[in-house]
Order: C-alpha cells, then structure tokens, then sequence
C-alpha cells in the first residue's frame, strides 16, 4: 500500500528542549492514523512540521498529496461569519464548496454566526468544514472532537468513517481512547520525544502483560487471604475487585475461596484492560 506521509528520523527543538528526538513513522494511503501522547510528548509539534508550519533541525518528511487541516485553534476574524469563512477558503484553493459535505456537519445552524459567538463545538466543525476544501488527498485533525457533545462525536466520527471509505487518508491526534480504537487502523505513541510503539490497539494489547480486574459481589463481606493467582485491589460499590493475570485460574480461585468460606456469588464482571490503561502503562515506564 501506498505511502501518504513519510517521517524519517525527524528532530526538532525548542531551545535547549529536545521535543522530537529522531522519529520516524509512515501513514498508509486510506488508513486513520492516531498519533498519541501525554502532553508535551510533542503530538501537535510533530503534526505541524509535517503541515509545513514548522520548522525542524534534522531528518525528512514526505507529502504524497494535498493536505487539509483542522488545527486545535484559528486565527479566523472574530466577526468573519462561518459561511464567509467558507467560501474566502475556498477562493483561496480555487475549489467548490461540497454543501452536502457540510450539510452533514450540522452547517446550517452555525453559517450566518459570527466566529467570537460561536461555542467551541460549532467552531470544531467549521475547522474541519475549513480542513475540507479542495477535497484533499490527506486529512490531518489534531484533537477533532474536543468540545464536542456526545451527538456531535458520533457525527463527525461517521464522517471520519466516511473520508476513509472514499479512500482519503486520515491522520489525528487525540486523547480520546475510545475514540482512538473505535476509529483508528494504526497508532503511534511519542513518549520522551521517542516513538514508545507504532502498530495497532490488538497488537498493543497484545505486547504488553495482560490482565484482568474481576469485580465479584458476595452474600456477605469475607477476606480472602493468601491466593495464589489474584491480587484483591479494592471494594467499590459492594464489589471486590481482584486483578489476576490468568483468568482461568483466578476465577476458579475466588470461587473456591467464596465456597470454602459459604457466601454465595451475587454477581461477578470481569474487565479487561482497555486501550488508556495500555497507553498509561507506557507512559509510565521507566517513571519511579
């Protein structure tokens, strides 16, 4: 498959602050690319040398193709009018504007507002409106639904959704998990100016110790002493919650123990490690 972007071995500062350290990744024509970190990892640095808005000390970054982008914040006149915003970009890119692509953007409610009254939901889904003109071959979004309520993420995820189907490439930075592994085919996490893992949530999952937390509600409080395969953690709302890293054998465990003791098992959910848990594991590797 095609490569869209290119980074090899990108270093960039701030000063004496060494924020990029040599990365390199590629992002694959018609994939959705995360690209995530705790903040000051260098996300929104590493999105804007690619955009061009930023310069770098050293290494080399390939654009097969036109870019669009929504970035965190514009510098759009408070009084300009989202419609008027609309078609002054699109004279600039000497392009149509796609009314149903922006009607499905929930536009019409926000085209006649000036841009100091809008509220940062509204002013999210004219960036990406703005990001859309000229229908271009590569999408970045750094933080797309930030501000957003719940009916607008599940908007702008379908329209994600949909610039994948068309085979454009999508590229976003996040700190939304769940949104991440809903949308994502592939991510990369910057940690100390590093790239920490680069592959998809399953492999992710995959590569570091599994785990389980079993939240279990018995008949009457007991204390479970000695067990071999499961770690109790805490009680939340009437539940223990154990961790075990074999969930066969911490099942039957707790069970046993429960049996032994003659309280019966009201209710047992077993959760299994999400994608933020992953990424906070890397995140703190390393840390004392």
């Amino acid at each position: 498959m095609k490569n869209m972007i290119e980074v090899k071995s990108l270093e960039k500062r701030y000063g004496d602050n060494d924020v990029l350290k040599g990365i390199s990744f590629d992002v694959r024509q018609g994939e959705i690319f995360a690209l995530l970190g705790t903040n000051g990892a260098g996300k929104t640095t590493t999105l804007e040398c690619i955009e061009g808005i930023r310069k770098y000390q050293s290494g080399d970054i390939l654009v097969n193709g036109s870019v669009g982008v929504q970035l965190q914040s514009t510098s759009l006149p408070e009084h300009i009018k989202a419609f008027e915003a609309l078609k002054l970009f699109s004279k600039w890119r000497r392009s149509s504007i796609d009314m149903d692509f922006i009607r499905r953007l929930g536009f019409e409610e926000i085209k006649n507002k000036a841009y100091k009254d809008m509220s940062t939901g509204q002013k999210r889904r004219l960036h990406l409106a703005l990001a859309m003109v000229g229908d271009p071959d590569i999408v970045i979004l750094d933080e797309p639904t930030a501000g957003l309520d719940v009916e607008g993420r599940a908007a702008l995820h379908d329209e994600i959704r949909t610039l994948k189907q068309q085979g454009k490439t999508v590229m976003l930075a996040s700190h939304d998990m769940a949104e991440v592994e809903a949308l994502c085919d592939r991510i990369a996490i910057l940690k100390d100016g590093r790239i920490a893992f680069i592959g998809t949530a399953n492999e992710l999952t995959e590569q570091l110790h599994d785990t389980f937390k079993v939240h279990i509600k018995l008949s009457s409080t007991v204390l479970f002493d000695a067990l071999e395969w499961s770690t109790r953690l805490s009680s939340i709302q009437g539940y223990d919650v154990f961790e075990t890293s074999n969930l066969e054998e911490g099942l039957a465990e707790l069970l046993a123990a429960a049996k032994t003791q003659s309280v019966h098992v009201r209710d047992i959910n077993i959760e299994h490690a999400s994608l933020e848990q992953r990424f906070l594991d890397i995140a703190k590797e390393g840390k004392s």
